[in-house]
């Protein structure tokens, strides 16, 4: 009945007729609208969710948003486990009022437009939005990748016939493949640690399982690894007219008598000659979503989380195009012109670098159906946070030396030859910047002179050295490897390693396998290898993309079956070997949670109780995420306040007031602080401070009235000698006049 006076009450407003245009997001909606009214467009509200209308060449639109996903997929009443009975359903919470809005909305329309992000995603987002609020799956579609008036324009008169199936059964087949075998599996795993009367949350996933393999594997390689001693050989050489140089044996050696043998060579006479080469170094193609986390992390440490977070929200502001592409190319049809004249107003020193425009932009080899590389649309704000500011002009530098000259290398090659062996240096020089005057990318110049005749040995030394294990991943670099073994999608890839992290599997910024990621990996190596396998993941992401690519919508709905069916025998069989091995999988997870958690508490310690002097002060959070540190001697439990923000360690320094231990706070970019944690040292530095506070202000005060005095002795002592002046100027005055009258009174008598 509610629902239905909110009709009643909508329909009276005199809607008839219109066309509806469904958006992703309010923000997009208001762009949106404003791009195609003929005049402002009117701002509506439904019980608290925004809604647009305006006309256009005679007709009626309405534009509504969602926010993201409106429906989610769950689990049908009365389900077993493993369950593979789903169904789309209303998400609960904030999202439930924009559903009531665009199902009141829709009644009256007559038509509908998709205007959601064009990607799997977005077509899923404005696809269930049709099936289940509007009742329909005949939309056309608008096809954009920025949100500015010109490229919205141009998508708006270049409507797509439909909805792109291809996108959204794709997509709706990675949901439910991903329901199946997240939910399924986080579950097993999970119940089995309950079978040994334990409890922890604990997940795994189609992409979850091998991301995480490939990380277990590195840090096993690490473990294992056995450093060894190996020697590098260097010899000074001169050529007689001036020109001495250090050059290298290009092996390494492993004996430490074989290296010392070349100390012999000191003395030795041989023969230099120099090779120079000169090299086009083109621009780097413009930005995919991979290379500009990579990109962001080199140079700001931003994880690939953060950056995609902050490209979304430029993208939404309208400042760039859509970040999720996979794309390095830049088609004319973004106005190339129209882009570089906004960008030679907004950054008029920037594009002043640029000597020579080419007409088409370096292009990558990389490419998206559905958008174009990312580019700056050439629109700006003042309102942009330094984080977003960051981003966003590495975009803009990217974009422009697309269009730079290429810079031109130098390079040189000393080859030195003694006793028939021979040596190297090598050095660069940048003979023309070319882009490289645009975008942050570091040539290491090394200018070495040119060498040719011959050459005596003046010096010969030999380095040791030791082998070194390998890198560990980054966030950025596991993205990067994630897409080489295409595991995942340019979007959830990032998600996927945030939750590796916040499951407890991995840890640091340079990636370690915790205990329990480690566990894990070998745990189901062992009882289900299934999980962890690569190659079957990255089967089902080529068969989505058969979808994606498939224009026959029965063959999409018949392969999205295929795949579902083939996915669900999988998840029975790795079901089963879960229940047969449930008490060995849960003890292994168990003993490997217990000694991360003694792991944690090692790391958390901080130093001895200063009150009871036996328990430890370890560093913990309470239910609200505030940070302090408490002693672990349940006689004591003291516990003592924390910064909240920043590294806190132990230190060596003590309080020069009580004499306790302090620990020390690491900022980046900020000194070392040494703090007292003890509460009267903070209240009698709060005294203390208060104290020397009001002494200032006092000696403030005081001067400030010395001053006043001073000026206004200085004042009156100016007064004084005015008025003394004044007096002195009236006696002349008056002996004037009186001189005057002598003077006439005698002219008078005379």
């Amino acid at each position: 009945m509610f629902f239905q006076n909110i009709f009643i009450a909508f329909n009276s407003e005199g809607f008839m007729s219109f066309t509806l245009i469904i958006c992703e997001k309010p923000q997009a909606a208001m762009k949106i609208a404003y791009a195609l009214a003929e005049t402002s467009p009117m701002k509506k509200n439904f019980y608290g969710v925004p809604y647009w209308e305006f006309e256009r060449e005679g007709k009626r639109y309405v534009i509504v948003s969602a926010v993201g996903h409106l429906y989610g997929l769950g689990a049908k009443q009365g389900a077993t486990w493993p369950n593979f009975e789903l169904e789309w359903e209303e998400k609960p919470g904030f999202s439930k009022k924009y559903v009531t809005a665009m199902k009141t909305i829709s009644k009256d329309a007559s038509d509908y437009i998709l205007a959601c992000d064009y990607d799997v995603e977005g077509e899923v987002i404005g696809y269930n939005a049709l099936r289940f609020i509007c009742h329909t799956e005949t939309a056309k579609r608008m096809k954009f990748s920025a949100l500015t008036k010109y490229d919205l324009l141009n998508s708006f008169k270049e409507l797509e016939p439909t909805v792109n199936y291809g996108q959204a059964y794709a997509g709706e087949t990675r949901h439910y493949l991903d329901w199946i075998y997240g939910v399924n599996l986080s579950r097993s795993l999970i119940e089995a640690i309950k079978s040994q009367g334990a409890f922890k949350i604990l997940s795994i996933g189609r992409v979850q399982g091998p991301a995480l393999s490939l990380i277990v594997k590195k840090e096993l390689e690490i473990q294992s690894f056995v450093s060894t001693p190996y020697w590098q050989v260097f010899l000074i050489i001169d050529d007689g007219k001036g020109n001495q140089i250090e050059v290298k044996f290009p092996d390494n050696i492993t004996s430490q008598d074989e290296a010392e043998k070349f100390l012999k060579l000191k003395g030795k006479k041989g023969t230099v000659s120099t090779e120079i080469k000169t090299e086009e170094l083109k621009p780097f193609p413009p930005f995919d979503l991979t290379t500009l986390q990579i990109e962001s992390y080199k140079f700001f440490r931003f994880s690939p989380a953060q950056t995609l977070a902050i490209a979304q929200k430029l993208y939404l502001a309208g400042l760039i195009s859509y970040p999720r592409t996979s794309s390095q190319k830049l088609p004319p049809s973004i106005g190339y012109k129209r882009i570089l004249d906004r960008l030679n107003t907004l950054f008029p020193k920037l594009t002043q670098l640029i000597e020579n425009t080419r007409d088409y932009p370096v292009q990558g080899g990389k490419t998206d159906p559905a958008h174009p590389a990312i580019y700056p649309t050439g629109e700006f704000s003042e309102k942009l946070t330094q984080e977003e500011r960051k981003i966003y002009e590495l975009i803009v530098k990217r974009f422009l030396a697309c269009f730079a000259e290429d810079a031109v290398i130098e390079s040189r090659k000393i080859i030195a030859k003694v006793v028939e062996k021979e040596f190297f240096c090598e050095g660069k020089r940048i003979i023309k910047q070319g882009w490289l005057k645009i975008y942050p990318y570091q040539i290491q110049e090394n200018e070495i002179p040119i060498m040719n005749d011959e050459i005596i040995v003046k010096e010969a030394r030999t380095e040791q050295k030791m082998t070194q294990p390998p890198r560990r991943y980054s966030p950025a670099s596991i993205i990067l490897e994630l897409e080489k073994r295409k595991l995942g999608t340019k979007t959830t890839r990032s998600m996927i390693i945030d939750t590796l992290y916040k499951r407890g599997y991995i840890q640091g910024s340079q990636i370690q396998a915790t205990e329990l990621g480690l566990a894990t990996v070998k745990t189901l190596e062992k009882n289900s290898p299934t999980i962890l396998d690569e190659a079957l993941t990255r089967k089902f992401e080529d068969e989505m993309e058969k979808i994606q690519e498939e224009k026959d919508k029965e063959k999409m709905k018949k392969e999205e079956q295929v795949i579902l069916q083939e996915a669900k025998k999988l998840i029975i069989k790795i079901s089963q070997d879960f229940k047969d091995n449930e008490k060995e999988i849960g003890q292994s997870l168990i003993k490997a949670n217990k000694e991360q958690e003694v792991q944690k508490q090692e790391s958390s310690k901080l130093f001895i109780c200063p009150e009871c002097k036996k328990g430890d002060l370890i560093m913990k959070r309470s239910f609200k995420g505030k940070r302090y540190v408490q002693c672990n001697n349940p006689d004591c439990e003291k516990t003592f306040p924390l910064p909240q923000f920043g590294l806190v360690k132990a230190s060596d320094r003590k309080c020069e007031k009580c004499g306790r231990q302090m620990p020390v706070l690491i900022k980046k970019s900020r000194p070392p602080w040494y703090f007292c944690m003890n509460v009267a040292c903070w209240q009698q530095d709060a005294k203390d401070k208060a104290e020397a506070k009001e002494k200032k202000l006092q000696e403030k005060k005081e001067k400030s009235e010395a001053k006043l005095k001073e000026l206004k002795e200085k004042k009156k002592i100016k007064q004084q000698e005015i008025k003394k002046k004044l007096k002195e100027k009236e006696k002349v005055k008056k002996t004037k006049e009186k001189l005057l009258k002598k003077g006439m009174e005698k002219k008078t008598s005379l």
